[in-house]
Formats: C-alpha cells, structure tokens, sequence
C-alpha cells in the first residue's frame, strides 16, 4: 500500500509541471499565454456545461477526466501549435515517449485506465472522445475571438487551416459546430483570419 501510494503521489507532483508549458493562445481580455492545465481544467468545465449540445449522450466524468489528462504528454513533449506542419509531422512519436514515461509513474492498473483515456482522445472513434475533441477545439476559439482573432493574425493562419482543425468540433457536436462557424466567418470579415486564395 505504502509503494502504490508514493507511486500516486509522484505522479500528481510530476504534472504539476503541465502548468509551465505555456500555449499559443493568450486568455481572455488580451492575457498572457495561458498554460496546459489552464486550458484542461477550462475544457473540463466546458464539458459539462455544454453536455447537453453532444451529439450523442456522453459519460460526462469520462469526458472530462479525458480533457484533464490529454496533454499531460506536453510536460515532455511540448505544445505542438495546431497550424505547425513541421512540428505535427514528429507529435505523435513525442507524445507516445512521453505517455509511457509519465504515466508509468503510477501504479499499473491506474496506468492502463489513464493510457486508455489518452489513446481514446486521440483515436477520436466514441461519443465521449468526439465531444472531448470538440472542447479542445471550442476553447481556444473562444479566446481567439475574445481577443479579436489577435493570434490568428499573428501566425497568419488562414481559413482552410481553422475550417480543418474543426472539423472534428462537427463530429462532436452539430450545435457547437454551428456556433464556431459563425466566429470563423466574423473573423474573416475582420481580416482575422485570411481568406483562403482564389485559384486562377
């Protein structure tokens, strides 16, 4: 007993350093950068407020248990920005290093539960993961859009790159879907985000 809880309490310590890996999108009211674990515990929240929007009924404390852990990984990995090619290319192979050390500190059966979790989010294949799915691209849009598509203007990130990344909010739910594409298309009208090139 002793051993699996030292196992416990060295992993809680561990991803206490997701809240120094700082995010591209600044908080709200044109903040600083807001870090991984203020980004998961605002998805969390997200999830079960927004329950009722799922496209199919959800097991909303996996949901958000989903949210909190899915980017534990960064502690090792890093942040991958959504529109960085270069660095999307090597984020899988960064992050499956990273869950296998960090995770490992646990005790194995609350390892397999948390990898489950994570491989879930990622595979983006059940109910609970496509909704997860769908805050974690909720949540920096609407900081975006707070801050009047400032980092969208800053990376120069174009409509065919957001309109991809949300794709997957639709698989999770239509109504959050709806209300994305509505800030999408406000913040092209704004020169926020550039508008895709017309081929000729």
């Amino acid at each position: 007993m002793r051993e699996r809880l030292k196992q416990q309490l060295d992993f809680i310590l561990e991803i206490d350093k997701e809240k120094n890996v700082l995010r591209q999108t600044h908080l709200s009211g044109y903040g600083r950068r807001e870090n991984d674990a203020e980004h998961a515990w605002h998805m969390a929240i997200m999830a079960y407020l927004l329950r009722e929007y799922s496209n199919a009924p959800v097991d909303i404390a996996k949901v958000m248990l989903m949210c909190l852990i899915h980017d534990v990984v960064e502690i090792d990995a890093g942040d991958t920005y959504a529109y960085d090619e270069e660095g999307l290319k090597t984020q899988k192979q960064r992050e499956d290093a990273a869950k296998e050390r960090i995770y490992s500190l646990l005790p194995a059966d609350q390892k397999e539960i948390l990898q489950g979790l994570f491989d879930e989010f990622e595979a983006c294949e059940s109910p609970e993961a496509k909704f997860a799915k769908a805050m974690d691209n909720l949540q920096p849009l609407l900081l975006n859009h707070s801050n009047d598509g400032g980092d969208w203007r800053a990376h120069g990130v174009t409509e065919q790159q957001v309109y991809g990344r949300q794709g997957k909010t639709k698989a999770g739910s239509e109504t959050l879907y709806e209300i994305t594409d509505e800030i999408i298309q406000e913040n092209i009208r704004k020169g926020n985000i550039q508008k895709k090139p017309v081929r000729t």
